[in-house]
């Protein structure tokens, strides 16, 4: 039996035609070894560039998809609350929160199933937990994302959110509340986390398309300001989508699961006389039974353990599929600035102008979602159409929203103020509209134009949120700054959330009036931040630190680089190895060297030498 040819020719044997192959190149033990241990002779090296930027920008991409993913799962479990004292009213806010809230609202449920453990009083302190710890969050958000790093921070805070999932199998004041507060924690740096992520995400899908002009330029050379516009404006009206979406999911829970254990509007309205303009706090007389009949509790582990899940593959969205923000490189350069700057560098942000015109913007971001929640959606609309039909009403607000968040696409065609303008502009005339518009409790007939309003705000809410999160990546470019400008913005938005809060039994044109003052006042001031910016105003930005290392090893030296010789440290010491920073002078040493100076290169002493006194080796 004949045996089988090899399947690769062997390096170093005779090929079909003797010692030649086909090209006539020697083959055998004579071949060249260039021949054999050469580049492959059909390597095209432009090709092979291409194709690797290719996957770069591929993989920017998944980053993006996955890190917007994992945001609406994570509220689609849960959503920010805010907005009542929920121990007295139905809760607005969607996901867990408002099916845990209404059950709790619901007297016979709390007499059957907790009986006198006082669930009221452990909700309001949960809500407060939440609503009031962000407060504290500019003081430690910025520290927390430099520690752990942008994707990290990311992944601990959708962990959290996670924590505050599983609570809910046991609920008590051990379980809820300090769940609660760590999650009030967690909020700040997660928003936070993710719009530095979104942006470096678009600065870095700029540099792989644009490859061969970095080469051109340096690798130390910035690109022109605002290059990465348009692909800011790409990835955050895809991440606003997503988001927006979590809206919807929330109600998926309520739709097919809540609604067919509630009454209807006739026994839950019963004693409700005022709606819309008319109202006075939160649905004032709503029933305290709104449940027909009390939910299995099998059925509550059931659905609680899917929340779980989604939470948990939100979790794995983060950790395997959206990647690093930064180089390692980078990444030790943003910490090595030393953390009392980095917990500093927040508030000296406020020297800034462009800062303190967006901040009645950033109040009426956090005013306006809740308002859509609370007041539009409970005041208007559960008031007049029922409970069982809130889930709905936001279905309506979260499809306009995601839908219109792609109107950011628009920019590059457009004036930089307009998204901004025009949001604000459909929010004046809803805000003024609602003004005078007290619909009737218990009334079907005008549900369209509930439905109407909320499609409506949706548009108005995401030509907001597009709009700032693109305009700071726009102004503040620098990737030393980013975290530090996302962190005031989310910051002032739980500012408003602790509000609205507090707020809660303000009558209905109470609340009117101050979204519309909050809202003419954030379109003047970002015209005039504009109109600065024409006339040519420098803003005034803190100076960031220089990184001052303290890691040993190839890439981080200090004053002895252990990996030069003497002669290298005097002929390179101020051109490139070394330290590389010869604007300040060499300071002089520390410890005491008695005699006289060696003549020659002396390396210097270890720390043993040190502390007898002498030089080394070079003493005499």
């Amino acid at each position: 039996m004949e045996a089988e040819p090899p399947l690769y020719p062997v390096a170093g044997a005779a090929g079909p035609q003797g010692d030649e192959d086909r090209l006539g190149v020697p083959d055998g033990p004579e071949a060249p070894l260039d021949e054999l241990v050469g580049a492959y002779p059909n390597y095209n090296e432009e090709e092979e560039e291409r194709r690797y930027y290719r996957r770069k920008r591929l993989g920017v991409l998944k980053n993006v998809l996955a890190a917007s993913a994992g945001g609406m799962l994570t509220y689609g479990v849960y959503l920010e609350p805010g907005g009542s004292r929920y121990a007295r009213s139905p809760p607005p806010t969607p996901g867990l929160l408002q099916m845990q809230l209404i059950l709790h609202y619901d007297e016979t449920y709390r007499e059957v199933k907790y009986g006198n453990m006082g669930l009221p009083d452990i909700d309001s302190k949960m809500l407060m937990g939440i609503n009031v710890t962000p407060i504290a969050a500019l003081l430690y958000t910025p520290v927390l994302i430099r520690f752990f790093g942008t994707k990290w921070m990311m992944f601990l805070a959708v962990g959290i959110y996670a924590l505050f999932v599983s609570t809910n199998y046991w609920e008590r004041y051990y379980t809820l509340v300090p769940s609660a507060v760590a999650l009030g924690m967690a909020i700040v740096p997660l928003w936070a986390s993710m719009g530095n992520y979104i942006t470096r995400m678009a600065q870095k899908y700029y540099e792989y398309s644009h490859y061969k002009e970095q080469d051109e330029q340096g690798p130390q050379q910035r690109p022109p300001r605002g290059s990465h516009a348009p692909y800011l404006l790409v990835f955050q009206a895809i991440f606003y989508s997503f988001f927006h979406l979590s809206f919807a999911c929330a109600q998926l829970p309520m739709i097919y699961f809540l609604n067919h254990y509630l009454y209807d509007l006739n026994h839950t309205l019963f004693n409700v006389q005022n709606c819309g303009t008319n109202s006075q706090g939160i649905l004032l007389g709503f029933n305290k039974t709104v449940l027909r009949t009390l939910p299995r509790s099998r059925n509550l582990i059931v659905v609680e353990s899917v929340l779980m899940a989604v939470a948990f593959l939100a979790m794995l969205l983060v950790l395997g599929l959206c990647g690093a923000a930064y180089r390692p490189t980078e990444e030790i350069d943003l910490r090595s600035v030393g953390w009392g700057n980095i917990f500093q560098l927040p508030f000296k942000h406020v020297r800034d102008f462009r800062l303190r015109h967006l901040v009645p913007f950033f109040i009426y971001s956090g005013f306006e979602v809740l308002f859509a929640c609370t007041g539009l959606a409970l005041g208007y609309g559960v008031c007049s159409v029922g409970l069982e039909r809130l889930a709905y009403l936001l279905v309506a607000y979260s499809l306009g929203a995601s839908a219109s968040s792609a109107l950011g696409l628009l920019g590059p065609w457009l004036p930089r103020p307009v998204p901004l303008v025009a949001g604000a502009g459909l929010h004046l005339l809803l805000t003024l509209s609602l003004f005078f518009w007290a619909p009737k409790p218990r009334t079907l007939q005008h549900i369209w134009i509930l439905y109407t309003v909320a499609v409506l705000w949706g548009v108005g809410s995401a030509l907001n949120k597009t709009g700032i999160s693109t305009l700071l990546g726009i102004l503040y470019e620098d990737k030393e700054r980013q975290d530090f400008i996302f962190t005031i913005y989310h910051w002032w938005q739980a500012v408003a959330i602790f509000t609205v809060y507090l707020g809660s039994s303000l009558p209905m044109k109470a609340k009117l009036t101050v979204l519309l003052v909050t809202l003419v006042a954030s379109a003047a001031s970002y015209l005039w931040m504009e109109q600065k910016l024409r006339r040519g105003v420098v803003p005034r930005q803190p100076r960031i630190p220089r990184p001052q290392h303290k890691v040993r090893g190839y890439r981080y030296l200090e004053e002895d680089n252990s990996d030069e010789s003497d002669a290298e440290g005097e002929r390179g010491g101020c051109g490139g190895g070394g330290r590389g920073d010869c604007a300040e002078e060499e300071a002089p040493p520390a410890w005491p060297r008695p005699g006289p100076e060696p003549a020659g290169l002396y390396r210097r002493p270890c720390p043993y030498e040190q502390a007898q006194g002498g030089d080394g080796p070079e003493e005499q």
